[in-house]
């Protein structure tokens, strides 16, 4: 329960603190409204010795007592302005941010820029519940950094708030403030590791019958024979889906216009539509790999028959923003 209110006070204090609605538009100036301070666990035993040094210069009436006092004093003061303009003036803009498979972990890109010509040192920047991110800004320079969450679920995972803080140079006071930048990373379907046989030769279009075997242009998968011969194995494939994985083998016709369809309604009708996404993910990166000419055929949405990387991601983006 104090748990529960203690996070929801920060939350309360975070959104009032961005000062604006997010997600906000970059570059972000985090200026210095937006820029709070507080002492450290070590800033207060700090001070705390301060006033045990105080009291034992009065008490001894030790006028070097009051010297070292005020010395230290002075110097914690100094240090909180230092540590308040290690932050304050940074401004940041976004990067890409890579698509990733559901179960890995999704990277931000924050570019932090400073307009100064010292450096910044020791920022820090994490996201809610994640492992900071550490760097330095050079003077009149910048610094990128990618921030880790992981991406638990298809579609669009939008930045959540992220945290820069710095408690250079001293430790005793730490200086803080919020961002929330327009960011968002694709997170496309995890690849099922089990998965239905490819679509067959029944779904391949144009060249030779896929009796008409050769070694000229691969053509699809099938089961693996004990009279394959070893080097027709798909290898890679059964490395991406596992040792107990069933052994395919290559087949070949004799030209390059062959291709297949990826079809949803080719799966089993029992099967659920995220396990379908998965298999049909799967079937799209084995193809990709398989070097083969293939659309994909979703409900209300068909993607042309084609190759590459630009079409194997359009088809994982159809994939992954299915029913969104």
């Amino acid at each position: 329960m104090l748990q529960a209110l203690r996070r929801n006070l920060h939350n309360r204090f975070a959104a009032w603190a961005l000062r604006v609605r997010p997600p906000e538009a970059v570059p972000v100036v985090l200026s210095q409204r937006r820029v709070y301070v507080l002492p450290t666990r070590g800033g207060l035993y700090y001070a705390a010795t301060l006033v045990v040094l105080l009291v034992g210069a009065i008490n001894y009436n030790l006028s070097l007592g009051y010297g070292l006092v005020f010395l230290l004093a002075g110097l914690g003061v100094v240090n909180i302005l230092h540590t308040f303009r290690n932050l304050a003036g940074i401004s940041l803009t976004v990067g890409a941010c890579a698509p990733v498979f559901a179960g890995e972990t999704a990277r931000f890109p924050l570019i932090l820029r400073n307009p100064d010509a010292r450096a910044r040192h020791l920022i820090r920047l994490n996201l809610p519940d994640q492992a900071p991110i550490v760097t330095d800004v050079p003077g009149g320079s910048s610094a990128r950094a990618l921030l880790p969450l992981p991406a638990t679920q298809r579609g669009w995972l939008a930045m959540p708030r992220a945290t820069l803080e710095t408690v250079w140079p001293l430790g005793l006071i730490r200086a803080w403030s919020y961002t929330q930048p327009a960011l968002q990373c694709l997170v496309y379907p995890h690849p099922a590791d089990a998965v239905p046989p490819a679509p067959s030769f029944g779904d391949l279009r144009g060249g030779r019958h896929p009796s008409d075997t050769g070694d000229e242009d691969f053509a699809g998968l099938r089961r693996h024979q004990p009279s394959d011969p070893p080097h027709h194995v798909a290898w890679k494939t059964v490395a991406r889906q596992g040792p107990h994985a069933a052994l395919q083998t290559k087949q070949f016709a004799g030209t390059a216009a062959q291709a297949l369809w990826l079809d949803w309604a080719r799966l089993p009708p029992q099967m659920d539509s995220e396990t379908r996404l998965s298999v049909l993910t799967r079937w799209v990166l084995d193809a990709e790999a398989a070097g083969l000419a293939w659309g994909l055929r979703l409900p209300g949405e068909e993607i042309p028959q084609a190759h590459g990387p630009d079409h194997t991601h359009a088809c994982l983006k159809a994939l992954a923003l299915y029913g969104r």
